[in-house]
């Protein structure tokens, strides 16, 4: 195969993926990305790259998604069992990882709820377990015993928007709401339900809570901030209060109107997320750069720009603040975010943990934390998200390779 015809064929890999992406949820579509895959070696301890002190063992293997898409181990959440509670995705679970003798391995897997709708974001209110499907969030009542499985799903949030990007982060905010990001339906496009593209916020028995209040006869609105395209995960600062958000920019991107797709367009952010803020997407990107498709500068500049960029298409998700680690105290006042990697792209990026660095509780840099999962063109694993445990160390989903992680720390000698 000659080099044009070998660049045509991953051309027409990267738009077939494209047009399949947008279409995922009501077609039940798999895809393979970019990354080639390759087996998950015996000894993924050794594989993955931390700095000295650092030790990553296999916490629980799960059925991965090998080269497919939205399944596998996705969200997590310690349970006030000190249990692990894991979501899967499109395999639609919610399962439970026991460690009873805490030796940094789960002995058991419970099912806690099965036959879903696509459940991703998990959060405890009052002990209760709340799982956000990507139509409504639901809460899971145990059985007579308090067992699981869950013999009754409640709906405490109905009627969220579907299909697109519709797997939803949940969580349980410092002050007392419940926040849930709903992505965008599409690529790039202006979206006509307004709930598209934002992160909102609820209180804890479902009623909208957003930035706005409205009077009389309208509709509460529950919408907190606006413009980002898909802001799966979210975590708050340990000392200030103030809410952070991965956010993955938009595919097939081109610096100018009808030009050439370019792989390093848009970058990928963390944002300061405020309320009533919008943060650019889909007019807008990085440091208020106007999107050629709509090239509406004036609007870019009332929006607001990201705090952090990753590199395009790396896709951040996960992060989660380092104060409740046993880490070195340097780490305690950063985050780790996770990059779960390209899938459009010739040179793949991602597949890795990076360390967002804060100074003066705001962030300054970025810097390599766990890898290995990427060697070259191909790629074993994905990480998803990251959560703080209470022994002090982190736990890391992987839906590619169908496993957990426990990475801890231990002064070495």
């Amino acid at each position: 195969m000659n080099q044009n015809t070998h660049a045509m064929m991953l051309w027409l890999k990267r738009m077939l993926q494209l047009m399949l992406a947008a279409c995922w949820m009501t077609a039940g579509t798999v895809l393979a990305d970019m990354a080639e895959l390759m087996p998950v070696p015996s000894r993924p301890e050794e594989t993955v790259k931390l700095p000295a002190g650092f030790r990553l063992q296999v916490f629980a293997s799960i059925p991965g998604a090998d080269g497919q898409y939205f399944r596998g181990p996705r969200f997590m959440a310690f349970g006030p069992d000190d249990n692990l509670y894991l979501s899967t995705g499109m395999d639609q679970q919610v399962l439970m990882l026991v460690d009873a003798d805490k030796d940094g391995k789960a002995e058991r897997i419970v099912t806690v709820a099965d036959q879903l709708n696509a459940p991703q974001g998990l959060a405890f209110v009052n002990g209760k377990l709340l799982v956000a499907n990507q139509d409504a969030v639901l809460q899971l009542e145990r059985n007579a015993q308090g067992e699981w499985p869950a013999v009754r799903a409640m709906p405490l949030i109905s009627g969220l928007a579907t299909g697109g990007h519709g797997l939803k982060g949940l969580k349980l905010g410092p002050d007392g709401y419940l926040y849930l990001n709903i992505g965008s339906s599409c690529n790039v496009c202006v979206e006509t339900d307004p709930t598209r593209a934002t992160i909102e916020r609820y209180t804890t028995d479902g009623k909208a809570a957003g930035a706005l209040v409205t009077l009389g006869r309208h509709k509460p609105s529950a919408t907190w901030a606006r413009g980002l395209r898909n802001s799966q995960g979210f975590a708050w600062h340990p000392v200030t209060g103030a809410m952070y958000a991965t956010n993955n920019g938009s595919d097939m991107r081109s610096a100018s109107k009808g030009g050439p797709v370019d792989d390093d367009l848009p970058p990928e952010h963390l944002n300061l997320i405020e309320p009533n803020v919008h943060y650019g997407w889909p007019y807008c990107w990085g440091k208020q750069v106007p999107d050629p498709q709509f090239d509406d500068a004036d609007f870019c500049k009332t929006t607001r720009s990201p705090e952090i960029m990753f590199d395009a298409h790396s896709t951040p998700i996960g992060i989660s603040f380092l104060d409740k680690t046993v880490f070195p105290q340097e780490y305690r006042t950063d985050a780790i975010v996770a990059l779960h990697g390209s899938w459009n792209r010739q040179e793949p990026s991602g597949y890795k943990l990076v360390r967002v660095k804060f100074r003066d509780n705001k962030p300054v840099d970025v810097v390599d934390f766990a890898t290995g999962w990427l060697q070259g063109r191909e790629a074993w694993g994905r990480p998803v998200d990251v959560v703080s445990g209470p022994d002090g160390a982190i736990y890391v989903s992987d839906d590619r390779a169908g496993l957990i992680y426990r990475i801890s720390y231990k002064e070495p000698k």
